[in-house]
């Protein structure tokens, strides 16, 4: 229990570690406003957690998009401060990561090492002590590199804290004693007195208590208000110190006085709650151990009340012992009970076997009928954690062993690297330039190729269109020599029959004259026919349709057949197609090909809208579709795209492509005629 509390006391007076996190903060003074407020905000505790992450998010942002120099490297620190104070560890985790990798590709060893210990506290905050132990140690070499004393003295001083807290005891203290060795003669009145507190709790915990006191006295003498503001209340953490060690000898008169004294601090329930609520416990308990009854437990359960408020699982633990053992002289053994089973659980629940051997300590003394239960289960506890303990030591020295021989390896491989680089290098330069020549030539063939293909089709293309024009006008006049001998030969032929029959009306037979009009009557006939069929053949359509039209219809007859989209056709008839170049007619005959194709294969669009109008002195060609769509600033333009704005380009014409995602692509080709 005692070692618990003492682990307690510890945490409280590490506390303002954690804050160090702004120590740097006002070194850099930002020019962007929208940055600085952000920050601000986000450090702001009056706003919602979920606010404050909000505004750091934003502040990442801008971050995020600026150059990668000192000063970014500095706001993103910031980030990480406010990450860590906040408690979001994955968030804190991936911002200083980030910084770690900015650093190495800007060579700037100080914010490397400066982040390495941002993630050594990470790890710390995960309870995963030989990854923190090895990002400090990391650390601890840079700045010894970098002969920055204050902060290879502040990193020693984290690896002694990590190692007190995994009960490294000797470790601890030579870290600390290698902090202070490196400040000797420096003014860092903040190092000394965390030195100097640790080493007094290191002394507590091995029952020197002589050097406990004497090391915390010396810490207490150290406070520089100027160094270590009031906020912090240093003054209180290291009275309330000196008071726990007077606990340990028995002494509870005299921790009595400190206990109180550091209770006097001024603003300490507001500054420090947690630092408060622990003074009130322990003198609590001196006082119970005086027999000074009056106030308790009244001053057990303010205290209880509020660690539970603020969750601190370890001090609600050490005050359920303390009601425990408070219920047991009162002779009330159900509360005793019942507070020394909320400290079990409390401690399994929080893996902290050293309150859990605590916790059955105490239940075997007010629970004798089961004490041999609970004896065995605290001598199993017991020696599965001096085995970790013993083992502990060798760990971080392993740690420190195996990265100094890494670090050793990577050396020599980076001197082996760096001579198969020499000689791979000149193989990897004839090899790229060999490479580079085949490849241009390949592009230059691939160039001309396209080139002639390109040459072809617009000779087959004016080949098609010579052919069938020929077609067109061998057909037009066999219509004529058709219509010539219609209406000069039968016609002419016939007029005679039907003039000769006219006269023959003069005969009064009846028979013959009724016969005589039904001859004349399907004469008549006969030559209107023959009039209707000759017009028709001789009569040039204003509305016929250009070769260029068909062939674009066919393509469209095809689109149909093939595919199950719905496609709307329209172009307009009062284009004169005949004063239009073959060369633009293809190239706009291909756009429509791949826009189609674009429709089909990646727009997965069931609704395509082709349109060919005239407007002034310009052709516009019109095609959409309702398919996914895309983000036109930001895809890449593909083949088919490329091939289309080249082909309006060839026509002297301009294309624009408007597309949003889940609304269709639309695309308009502008061509002067």
């Amino acid at each position: 229990m005692k070692k618990s509390l003492l682990i307690l006391v510890i945490f409280i007076v590490v506390l303002f570690g954690c804050t160090k996190k702004n120590n740097n903060e006002n070194s850099v003074s930002l020019t962007n406003d929208s940055l600085s407020s952000y920050l601000s905000l986000a450090n702001d505790d009056s706003l919602t957690l979920t606010k404050k992450k909000e505004y750091n998010q934003k502040a990442f942002e801008i971050i995020i998009n600026q150059e990668n120099d000192s000063i970014n490297r500095i706001n993103l620190f910031k980030i990480a401060n406010r990450y860590y104070n906040m408690n979001d560890w994955n968030d804190y985790k991936k911002t200083v990561r980030l910084i770690i990798k900015n650093a190495e590709i800007g060579k700037d060893n100080i914010n490397t090492a400066k982040a390495f210990t941002y993630l050594g506290d990470y790890y710390v905050s995960q309870g995963i002590s030989d990854s923190a132990f090895m990002y400090y140690f990391k650390a601890e070499k840079m700045y010894l590199k970098l002969n920055d004393n204050y902060n290879l003295a502040r990193t020693r001083l984290s690896k002694a804290n990590l190692q007190y807290g995994e009960s490294d005891f000797l470790g601890g203290e030579i870290a600390v004693f290698n902090a202070l060795k490196v400040i000797k003669g420096e003014k860092a009145n903040d190092i000394l007195y965390d030195a100097n507190n640790l080493l007094g709790a290191i002394y507590n915990e091995i029952g020197d208590y002589n050097k406990a006191i004497e090391f915390h006295n010396k810490a207490l003498e150290s406070i520089d208000d100027k160094v270590i503001p009031n906020v912090f209340q240093s003054k209180a953490t290291s009275l309330n110190n000196i008071g726990y060690v007077y606990q340990n000898l028995n002494e509870h008169s005299k921790a009595k006085k400190y206990f109180q004294e550091g209770l006097s601090q001024k603003k300490l329930k507001i500054d420090k709650p947690a630092l408060y609520a622990m003074l009130v416990d322990n003198l609590a308990y001196s006082k119970f151990k005086l027999k000074e009854l009056d106030s308790l437990p009244e001053e057990f359960i303010k205290s209880l009340k509020i660690r539970d408020s603020l969750q601190l699982t370890s001090g609600v633990f050490i005050n359920k012992i303390h009601l425990s053992e408070f219920y047991a002289y009162q002779k009330d053994s159900v509360k005793a009970i019942q507070y020394a089973n909320e400290a079990l659980t409390t401690s399994r629940k929080a893996k902290n076997f050293r309150n859990v051997l605590a916790a059955l300590k105490q239940i075997a003394l007010v629970e004798p009928k089961n004490a041999t239960r609970y004896s065995k289960e605290y001598i199993h506890i017991n020696d599965s954690l001096q085995k970790a303990e013993r083992k502990i030591g060798d760990k971080f020295s392993r740690i420190e062993y195996e990265t100094d021989e890494i670090k050793n390896e990577n050396t020599d491989l980076v001197i082996q690297n760096r001579n198969l680089l020499y000689v791979f290098g000149l193989v990897l330069l004839l090899t790229a330039f060999t490479f580079i020549s085949i490849t241009q030539r390949a592009k230059h063939r691939a160039l001309l190729f396209k080139q002639e293909q390109q040459k072809a089709n617009t000779e087959i293309y004016n080949l098609i269109i010579s052919q069938q024009t020929a077609i067109e006008s061998s057909r037009l006049i066999e219509k004529k020599r058709v219509a010539r001998e219609l209406h000069d030969g039968v016609l002419g032929r016939m007029f005679g029959v039907r003039i000769n029959l006219d006269s023959l009306n003069q005969i009064n037979d009846q028979t013959a004259f009724e016969k005589r009009n039904d001859y004349l009557t399907e004469l008549k006939n006969i030559e209107q026919d023959i009039r209707e069929i000759s017009h028709d053949l001789n009569r040039e359509k204003s509305d016929l349709i250009n070769n260029f039209v068909v062939l674009v219809e066919d393509l469209f007859e095809k689109q149909k057949n093939t595919y199950t989209s719905k496609l709307i056709s329209n172009i307009d008839a009062s284009i004169k197609w005949e004063l239009i170049s073959n060369a633009t007619k293809i190239n706009l005959y291909r756009i429509v090909q791949e826009a189609l194709q674009n429709s089909n294969k990646y727009a997965k669009a069931t609704t395509i809208i082709i349109e060919f109008k005239k407007e002034l002195d310009n052709l516009v060609l019109v095609i959409s579709d309702n398919g996914i769509g895309y983000n036109v600033k930001k895809a890449k333009k593909g083949i088919g795209l490329q091939n289309i704005i080249y082909r309006t380009n060839e026509c002297n014409g301009t294309v624009t492509i408007i597309s949003k995602i889940g609304e269709g692509t639309t695309i308009t080709v502008n061509v002067p005629t």
